[in-house]
């Protein structure tokens, strides 16, 4: 129990340092979508020497790959700044994934305000 807190713990840890690392990096490619790129959660595995890292992007299906892809070339950047930043025996190498859960949300709620639109429009008649 107490192993699984302290993975959850650096779970956490780690992505608040890649979010701070992502809102430093100085790239003309990635400024302009910054604020439309979400780390929405990173997964350790038990040993710690691999991270997944989910991040949700708002946007088409090309912004999405384009963006994980660039995430996984500057991997290296990212592994540094976790080094730098976390006290560990080594930092964790990084996979970079799309995260759905974000984009699945706003799915179901755009398909709940159908639903609740044309049960208004059956009430009407």
């Amino acid at each position: 129990m107490k192993q699984e807190y302290k993975l959850k713990m650096l779970e956490s840890e780690i992505r608040k340092v890649l979010s701070e690392a992502l809102m430093e990096m100085k790239d003309p490619n990635i400024d302009p979508m910054k604020s439309l790129i979400t780390i929405s959660r990173v997964e350790v595995s038990k040993d710690k020497r691999y991270a997944d890292v989910y991040v949700s992007v708002l946007g088409d299906e090309a912004k999405r790959k384009d963006v994980v892809n660039y995430f996984e070339q500057k991997k290296g950047y990212f592994r540094t700044y976790v080094a730098k930043n976390i006290r560990m025996y080594t930092a964790p190498e990084l996979r970079f994934k799309e995260d759905k859960g974000i984009e699945a949300t706003v799915r179901i709620g755009q398909l709940l305000d159908s639903i609740k639109e044309s049960q208004k429009g059956d009430d009407n008649k």
